[in-house]
């Protein structure tokens, strides 16, 4: 199922989805353990949580050699959001090559947009209709 995206947060070793409920207790569940200076580990991968930048980047590009949709898609996002719309649309067009249904929904809004493409129509509708069948929930 999709998660709220406002009420769940992305790991960045694996890019896994979780809810802000299991992060916590995942946490809580360790204070009991005591753990002491372990670092916390990923509910999915079991890899210590990246502390820092330059941990948090290595996580991305690994994730990004192995075809990841998810760690491609992400990059897209960023590059989106720094204004690079030509990089943003390669990983969004690389992403949605592996059915990713987030990277559909974006590309639809790179094409109603106009931002490094031209303004389709008709790909806007394909890249929402792929999105839905992919089970994005808007």
């Amino acid at each position: 199922l999709p998660l709220d995206t406002k009420k769940s947060m992305m790991q960045s070793c694996c890019t896994k989805r979780i809810c802000i409920g299991c992060y916590c207790a995942g946490i809580k569940f360790e204070m009991g353990e005591k753990l002491g200076k372990r670092k916390r580990i990923c509910p999915f991968c079991r890899q210590p949580e990246p502390k820092e930048d330059v941990e948090i980047e290595g996580y991305k590009t690994r994730r990004m050699e192995v075809n990841d949709p998810v760690a491609i898609r992400e990059a897209g996002k960023r590059c989106y959001h720094q204004g690079d719309y030509e990089s943003a649309f390669e990983y969004f067009s690389k992403a949605a090559e592996s059915s990713d249904a987030e990277a559909h929904y974006c590309l639809s809004f790179m094409y109603r947009d106009g931002n490094g493409v031209g303004r389709e129509v008709a790909k806007r509708l394909h890249h929402l209709e792929e999105a839905a069948i992919g089970g994005h929930p808007k």
